[in-house]
């Protein structure tokens, strides 16, 4: 009985997981500084016709409190009228956006650029105008990396 409830727990966790998991996360260590990164990260999201629509930041709310952590921050982007046609061609697949890009400080004082392809993180939903939305996201997010990894 404990094994059967077991692989039904596992299956449900897989099950659960859903779309969200898509994707597979590229990494790229950069000469920059933390609060530099972020600041490239943010001018590069502007300059390529995208918006940062939140920003998230575990390491500025530690240090609210008193405590040092390594620095990181997520970044959400995207922009609206890449939003209405995605949501004209899925509603599920809403939950993807806004795109994330993680900034994290490195133990050598450089940062590093964290973040998931458009086309892996939209590919479960299979329809084909999520699939160019998230072709052309692809190009979008590569050119930002890119800006802001740069020298």
């Amino acid at each position: 009985m404990r094994r059967l409830l077991l692989a039904f727990a596992a299956a449900l966790s897989a099950a659960c997981a859903g779309p969200a998991i898509g994707g597979d996360t590229s990494s790229l260590k950069t000469p920059h500084r933390f609060d530099a990164l972020l600041e490239r990260v943010e001018r590069a999201t502007a300059k390529h016709g995208l918006g940062v629509v939140a920003m998230a930041s575990a390491s500025r709310g530690a240090a609210a409190r008193g405590v040092k952590i390594p620095g990181n921050a997520v970044v959400m982007v995207f922009r609206n009228d890449l939003a209405v046609r995605l949501l004209a061609a899925s509603v599920p697949a809403g939950i993807e956006a806004p795109l994330r890009i993680y900034v994290t400080e490195n133990a050598d004082g450089t940062a590093s650029l964290h973040y998931r392809a458009p086309s892996g993180v939209f590919a479960p939903y299979r329809h084909p105008e999520v699939a160019r939305i998230a072709r052309e996201l692809d190009a979008i997010l590569a050119r930002i990396v890119n800006d802001a990894a740069g020298g």
